[in-house]
């Protein structure tokens, strides 16, 4: 019943979104420039917050369609290298002749698209011929095309760098951090020659018996039987992926923000302010954040319940009982792929010491061919977005990658 309350909450919200969107129309026609009262700058300014509330379940656009290669700006082509029932392998094809290196970028599967991590993209395509994974909502995915479990994703990872080709690279950034590990470790095990040159982890769960933050405390606060209790609900019959059991997006993104609920309430008194003050820089960089924010995915339930009990709450991997298909997971024997790691100072989702716990479970690998990175004054998404990770960590990340190419 989750999913069909959600729905019904939802379908709810259309009337209202509209109501604002027709308020706002009704007050731009009202609009006197300087001159207009304060009355209807401020109903325009509320009409305008009820016109952007909600989610959404569709992805949005990547937007990159140019990107400057050294002196140049190049255009970006958006193509399929890959596509399978639940994701898709995004190859960012640019009209430049220069050779770069090539890197297979992993996003998170944690309800949220890819395309929450455009910046972190847009920035490895100034140096970097990059691939992406790009996840697919869980509930357009038709039953009949089986289910999706952590072995699953790991097969994924292994076929992308496949399909790539020997020599590549592999940039992973939270959630799929672990299943990047085992896979490079499989394909270190069975001598698979497309076994990444070099792999960065970025602000992922490792070892989270590490500084546990509230959301290892959650996870480990219940018993797996409560998650799929309560956390688990069934995609309604409108979708193509009907009666298919999945972790709601929706459920993912009112946890997180109730974790910084009083920054989403300040962000939107701060838009309400900014509407009525016409200070239209603020009102896009809201709209822009909120966008992308409010657009999520919903997880196949059996990747989800087993990412909580396998890596939160039992530590498969620090512990060295992680497997694949049945067979033990040995990070030990990776030892051809380079191997660095990035931390931020203030991340309250994988906190300090998480990450590099990497470097201690892939014993096989040369102490110089190990590095590590703490960049201060930033938190979780401060790590792969923004200003910092431009300027201060990509730098390092592209040297990673030069150095082994």
């Amino acid at each position: 019943m989750i999913y069909q309350m959600y729905q019904a909450q939802a379908d709810l919200l259309r009337p209202v979104r509209a109501f604002g969107r027709f308020g706002a129309s009704l007050a731009r026609m009202a609009d006197l420039g300087p001159h207009t009262p304060i009355g209807v700058r401020q109903f325009a300014a509320a009409c305008g917050l009820m016109a952007d509330v909600g989610m959404t379940h569709q992805r949005p656009d990547y937007e990159i369609d140019f990107v400057r290669v050294g002196e140049d700006l190049v255009e970006v082509h958006q193509e399929i290298a890959l596509d399978t029932p639940f994701a898709s392998l995004l190859h960012f094809r640019k009209d430049t002749a220069v050779p770069q290196p090539r890197v297979l970028l992993i996003a998170p599967m944690s309800g949220h698209f890819a395309t929450l991590l455009r910046n972190t993209l847009q920035t490895l395509l100034r140096d970097h011929d990059v691939y992406m994974t790009d996840w697919k909502n869980a509930r357009d995915v038709p039953l009949s095309d089986g289910t999706f479990d952590l072995d699953a994703f790991i097969d994924h990872l292994i076929l992308f760098m496949e399909t790539i080709g020997p020599g590549a690279h592999m940039v992973a950034v939270c959630q799929p951090t672990v299943g990047a590990l085992a896979a490079v470790a499989v394909m270190a095990e069975q001598g698979n020659r497309a076994q990444p040159r070099s792999m960065t982890l970025m602000a992922g769960p490792l070892d989270t018996r590490i500084n546990p933050t509230k959301v290892n405390d959650l996870a480990k606060s219940k018993p797996i039987e409560w998650f799929e209790k309560n956390m688990i609900g069934v995609v309604p019959w409108r979708y193509k992926g009907a009666n298919r059991r999945v972790y709601p997006g929706f459920m993912q993104l009112t946890a997180f923000m109730s974790m910084n609920l009083d920054r989403h309430i300040n962000a939107h008194m701060n838009q309400f302010h900014a509407l009525a003050q016409r200070e239209q820089d603020k009102v896009d960089a809201h709209r822009r954040f909120y966008k992308e924010y409010g657009a999520v995915m919903d997880l196949p339930a059996e990747f989800f319940l087993q990412t909580v009990q396998r890596i939160f709450q039992d530590h498969d991997l620090p512990m060295g009982k992680l497997t694949w298909h049945g067979r033990a997971v040995r990070p030990e024997l990776i030892r051809r792929t380079a191997l660095m790691t990035v931390e931020g100072e203030r991340d309250d989702i994988c906190a300090i010491g998480q990450t590099m716990a990497a470097l201690d479970m892939c014993a096989g690998i040369k102490v110089s061919q190990k590095r590590h990175h703490l960049q201060t004054g930033v938190g979780h998404y401060g790590v792969f977005s923004g200003k910092r990770w431009e300027r201060e960590i990509y730098p390092r990340v592209r040297t990673m990658i030069q150095t082994t190419s």
